[in-house]
Order: structure tokens, then sequence, then C-alpha cells
């Protein structure tokens, strides 16, 4: 049908059957792309004219106007598509193709020029610096887009919601500029961040971004460390002082209690400590372009007490009362004591020491004693002064010479200071100056004030005198009686203890020269080992049946005689432990210090043995204690006694004892020789004790151990000795006292 169309078009004539194969539609593009508007009629072979807008761009292929259009095609085939090269936002619009001669027009055909954004910018970037603790405000804007630009902010892949929009329209009518506010709380966000800002439209779909980071400026994040601690005063300490700052750290200062350090500018400061540093803290100051951090910190320093409030010395009247206040410092935590000085009694462990109602007695100096355990000891000393009569303290009985110069002493404590004192005797009163004989003279010491009178003549009617010394002052007054005492009494007594100390010398160098002969005598003694015994030095009562003593010598001779073999070896060892007692008593001449323990010792139910015979020599015994005299044999001890009336040999229960007169050295034997004893009846294989009572010879029999009878016996102590001389010679003997040393 076409061909027949396009013949009868040609019979009618030229141009009167052209019409449109192809024609311009809307189109779309993107500024700076080339588009082509396709336009193209059949059996037209007229002028072809493209308009835009109503307006005429050029006649077929003729758009020299417009540089960047070109009508292109086939023309023969009726061609005249529209070419735009690198369009831009000028070519939007609305274009037609038109044919001339056939008065014929397309439809209008839109052009839309899409421009993408401009690269978004965010303010400040590409680094955002903001204090710390201030919030975050970012604006990113998009210019130049067509259509308007939508902006959406990301951190770490995610999109941050709550940001603010705004569009522009430019003047062209046709762009738009799109700005973006994005707010972040100071608690959301941390310093090196990363934030996006995407720009995008339909010319960019896939967007266009920018990125920010964050950069949170802070003052100095400050840390002090001490080391060591706790830290002995006088020790070196090292301070650390780390920062971490943004922006970076210009400056360190040091300072102690307020006083700045001037020679150390580093983060280190090393010094030794004393007291001070650990109350006067050290300080680290660390400065940036945003200011400075200051941190201090105490040392925890041990030291001893120091004073904080000193005590002071008080005068109070008599029965008010004293109150001391002291303070002390130290590390660690101090004890606070008060006492008085001279006494051993805590009075307070408080700051405050309080006395009601001071007595005279209280006066005197008081002692605030701080203690730090295991550091030091800290002590103040105050004066408590008690405001009240005088008090006399002075010897009732002084001493003179007869016919010399002779002085009585008056030694008197008073506070407030005496008004007055006064010498009496007799009729006469002296306060001071001279009468006569008699010179009163005071002298004023710390202690106190000493009044003397002086007699230039000592007569004996100075003897007979009462003298008094009194002295008054504006709380009362105080007196003391003084009696003067010849001088010559005191000569006496010199000279007898003198003569007490040169005996008592000579019996020292005695001792030590029987040890020394006993020593030798030792020495020629071999082969003989032994061991020492105890020694028990009893002192006993004289006992005055004489008619039981030849027999109970006899046989206690005879028996001595029997065992040779006892003379040999077991008087050897008695002779060892006298020598080591002599040595004993070269350095103790008292080893009681002047105390026995007397032991009072009832009678015992067994019957008596047999009396042995009193053996007697001419030599006359010496009553009270006597020492055998060492390197002797026994049998030579026996025979330089003699038998005579004071000396006696008993065997009391296996122990041999010597008797002179009243006193009687017991020698001990702790291991009595088995092989040589064991075959006697007189004799006992038992060791001595110290702790069980010696045999007493009464009448009736041994007298047992009495613990009720040692308190009494203990006061009678003294006495026995003296008294068993003197005591009644027929009365039998009913208690017995020893001495155990």
């Amino acid at each position: 049908m076409l061909p027949g169309v396009f013949a009868l078009c040609w019979l009618v004539g030229l141009g009167a059957c052209a019409v449109f194969v192809q024609q311009p539609h809307d189109v779309v593009v993107v500024a700076g792309q080339p588009v082509t508007l396709p336009c193209s009629i059949t059996g037209f072979h007229g002028m072809v004219l493209w308009v835009k807008d109503g307006l005429a761009l050029g006649v077929n292929r003729d758009l020299s106007g417009y540089p960047r259009y070109d009508v292109i095609g086939d023309h023969s085939k009726g061609e005249y598509h529209l070419l735009i090269q690198r369009t831009e936002l000028g070519d939007d619009g609305s274009f037609e193709c038109q044919g001339i001669q056939a008065g014929i027009r397309s439809r209008p055909a839109r052009l839309t020029v899409l421009v993408p954004p401009d690269d978004p910018v965010i303010i400040g970037a590409p680094i955002v610096s903001l204090r710390a603790g201030d919030p975050l405000n970012l604006t990113c804007h998009a210019d130049n887009a067509k259509p308007a630009a939508s902006i959406i902010w990301i951190r770490n892949g995610e999109v941050l919601n709550g940001a603010m929009y705004s569009k522009t329209l430019l003047r062209d009518g046709q762009r738009e500029s799109t700005v973006s506010t994005l707010y972040i709380s100071a608690s959301n966000i941390e310093s090196g961040q990363r934030i996006t800002c995407r720009a995008s439209n339909k010319a960019a779909p896939n967007g266009k971004e920018a990125t920010v980071t964050i950069d949170i400026q802070h003052l100095p994040l400050v840390n002090l460390s001490v080391e060591p601690q706790p830290i002995l005063e006088g020790n070196l300490v090292k301070f650390h002082c780390s920062a971490k700052a943004n922006p970076p750290v210009t400056h360190y200062r040091w300072a102690k209690g307020g006083a700045v350090i001037r020679d150390v500018l580093g983060d280190s400061y090393e010094a030794v400590v004393d007291h001070s540093f650990f109350t006067e803290p050290v300080s680290c100051e660390v400065t940036n372009a945003l200011g400075s951090t200051n941190i201090s910190r105490n040392v925890d320093v041990y030291f001893g007490p120091r004073l904080a409030a000193e005590p002071q010395s008080l005068q109070v009247d008599l029965g008010s009362d004293a109150v001391f206040n002291c303070a002390w410092t130290g590390n660690p935590s101090l004890t606070i004591v008060w006492m008085k000085r001279g006494h051993g009694v805590v009075l307070s462990n408080e700051n405050t020491l309080t006395l009601k109602a001071v007595k005279q007695e209280d006066a005197g100096k008081y002692v605030c004693r701080a203690v730090v355990p295991r550091v030091g000891v800290g002590e103040k000393e105050v004066t408590l002064t008690v405001n009240g009569p005088p008090t006399i303290s002075s010897t009732q009985t002084q001493q003179a010479l007869y016919g010399e110069k002779g002085q009585i002493k008056c030694f008197i404590r008073s506070t407030p200071p005496p008004d007055r004192i006064a010498w009496s005797w007799k009729e006469t009163v002296l306060e001071s100056g001279t009468s006569g004989r008699y010179t009163v003279e005071t002298v004023s010491t710390e202690e106190g004030v000493i009044s003397t009178l002086t007699m230039s003549n000592i007569v004996p009617a100075d003897f007979q005198t009462i003298y008094n010394c009194t002295a008054w002052n504006s709380f009362g007054s105080d007196t003391e009686i003084i009696r003067l005492k010849e001088q010559g009494s005191l000569r006496l007594a010199v000279i007898i203890g003198v003569a007490v100390g040169a005996f008592l010398a000579l019996i020292v160098l005695m001792g030590t020269l029987g040890a020394f002969c006993c020593a030798r005598l030792q020495r020629n003694l071999k082969g003989v080992v032994s061991a020492k015994n105890d020694i028990r030095v009893e002192i006993v009562h004289k006992d005055h049946n004489a008619a039981r003593e030849p027999e109970e010598h006899t046989n206690m001779k005879q028996m001595m005689m029997e065992r040779g073999e006892f003379q040999q070896e077991s008087v050897l060892k008695q002779l060892e432990v006298l020598q080591e007692e002599e040595k004993e008593f070269q350095h103790i001449k008292d080893p009681t210090n002047g105390y026995y323990s007397v032991n009072t010792f009832k009678e015992h139910s067994t019957p008596a043995t047999s009396q042995p015979a009193e053996v007697r020599n001419t030599a006359t015994a010496t009553l009270g204690k006597q020492r055998v005299p060492t390197g002797m044999s026994f049998t030579n001890i026996y025979s330089t006694l003699g038998p005579g009336p004071n000396h006696r040999l008993y065997d009391y229960g296996g122990r041999f004892v010597l008797g002179m007169g009243s006193s009687s050295i017991e020698l001990c034997e702790r291991k009595l020789q088995r092989a040589s004893l064991s075959d006697s009846s007189s004799f006992q294989d038992t060791q001595c004790d110290s702790s069980v009572s010696s045999y007493s010879r009464p009448d009736n029999g041994y007298a047992p151990f009495d613990k009720a009878s040692k308190a009494s016996a203990s006061s009678s102590s003294h006495h026995s000795q003296s008294s068993s001389q003197n005591s009644d010679l027929t009365r039998p003997l009913q208690k017995r006292m020893q001495t155990h040393v």
C-alpha cells in the first residue's frame, strides 16, 4: 500500500504526500554527554528546519550558530537527525523538526539535561578539631546540581540519622545547592573517627563523597606516681609525671607545698624526703596549647614525732586545776604518754593532761612523750609550780666539831618565794646579818632557798640547844626543828667501819692462801678422779649432853680406821670440794647478801643411836662458823682439831659432820663409795640432798622436816648463833636451825 501512496503523491505534486517516518522524542541526558534527536521525512526534498523553544536553529544542515549542533543522516532518504555534542544545561528545552514546503512539523520533544552536583564540601575538612566535652556540628554542601543533590552522613559504614537539610535554587533557575548539618553529642564522638558526606542525584546516582577526620583536643591528662612508698625519712624517692595531651605537651612545672622547684623541667623529679613531704604535697603541672593540668601527691613518709603544739609550764594556786596541752605529729600514727619526771605512772594518753585540785606534792616536771612504733620517740618537759605555803626539808640532826665553826642549813621550797625566813633559839630570833657568834645567810637556787645559820665557835651549850627555822609567804608558813650533834661520834663510826673492812680483807686473804695450798696438794695426788659435791653449812644449837659425845666419837673413829679405803678416796673428794669452795669465797664475801634461809626442824620419833666417846684435845675451838683447813687429809684434820670439848665427829645418815662448838661444817658426799661401805651398818648408800634436813641430835631421836616451822625459824635466824652458847646446859635441844649456802 505504501508504494501506492508514494506513487499517488508523485502524481499530485512535490511535497503533497510528505510524512514523518521518525520524529524526535523526550530525552534525558547528563550534561556533557552527546544526544541525537531523530527526524526522518519521506517524500520530501525541501528545506527542513529545527526549532528549539520556538526559535529556528538553522535550515537543513546549516547550524552555524550552534557549533555543537549538527544535522546528520542521509538526506536522500529524508533523514535530518539533530546531533548535540557535549550537552550543556543550556541545551535543555523543547525541540521540533519542521518541513517548511510541506508545511509539516513533528511533535515537540523535551530534552532534559541533568547536572551532577559538584564535589561535596565539609566545612573544616579534612580535620575538624574540637575541645573535649564539646558537641560536634558538621556541615556539608553540594552545589550546582540538577536536580538538587541528596546528602547522607556515614560513619564506620553506618548512615547517621538526624541531619538537617536545606536547598537553594541558583540564578539560572535550574540548578540547586543542598546544605546538610549533622549534630553529634560529645559522648558519641571519639578522636580519630572519620565521617563521610555523600551527595547524589539522577546525574550522579553513585554519589560523590567528602570525608573529615575528627580531632578531639583536650587538656593534658596527667598521672603522678611516687616510688617507693611508704618510705622512711631521709631516703630517696622518685616522682614521675606521665601525661597524654592533644595538642602535645609544651611545658612541665614542679612545685612542693606551693613553692616552684625551678631547677626541674622534665617529667621526673627525685628528692631525699623528710617529714615535710607528708604534709606538703608535690605537684606536677603540665601545659599544652589549650591550657594546663595540675596534679599533686603526698608522700607516705615515716618520720619520728615532731612537736605541733608546744606545752607551756604552769603556775597555779594550791587546790586549783592544772591543764597541759601537747600535740605531736608522726607517721605512722603515734601514741602520747604523759608522765611525771621520776615516776613510772602514765597519767594520760591524750593530748591534754588535767590535774584536779593540785597539791604541793604535784609540783615538779612533767613529760609529754610521743612514740612512733619502730621509728622514733620525742618528748617535751614542762614544769608545774604550785603556789602554797613554804615547805622546809632539812636534816633534823646536823653535826659540828667542838671549838670549830659550825653551820646549820635549812632548805626551803616555796612558791611564791618566801617573804621572810627566821632562825630562833632560846630567846633569840635572827632573820639576817650577824648577832654575836651567830650569822644568818640566805642563798637562792633553782630548787629553792637555803638559809644557813653559822656559829663562829661551837661550845657545849650549842649541842643542847633547839634551833627553829621558820619561813613565811602569802599562803602560810612552815617550821623545822634542828638539833646540833657533836661530830666526834662520826669519827668513831668511821674507825669501826675501817676495822670491819680490814677484818673481812684478812679473811679473804687467808681463804686465798688456803686455796693455793689445796691446789698444790691436788696436783701431787695423781689418778684420783672426783666430782664436786654439794656443801651444806649448818648452824646448829650446841648440844650440852656431853655424856653421849665420847661414845659417838669413839665409834666414828673406830669405823674410820676400819675403812681405810674411805680415808684414801672419799676424803680426797672432800678436799677437792673444799678447794672449790675456797675459790668461791675469794670472790663472794657474803653469798647470801645478808639473807639466810633458816629452816626449823621438829624432833623425829626414831630412837637415838648410842653415843660415841668424845675425843678431846687441848686446842681451844673458836665459836661461830669455822672452815676446815684445805690441803690436809681427813686424818690430819682430825688430829689438828684434836679431841676437845667443842670438837665432835658425827655420822648423820651417810653424811660426815665435823662439829666445832655451836657450829658445824657438813661434808656432804653425794655418792659414797658403794664398794667400800656396802658392808657397814653405820653408813647408808644414799645421795646428799640439799632439800632434806640434816640430822639433829636431840635426846629423843631424829627431827622430821616441818614446813610450818620454817617461817618462825626465819625470824629467829639472827638470834640462833648467840643464844646457843648462853642456853641452859641441862635443857634438852628442842629445835635446830640450819643455813644453806
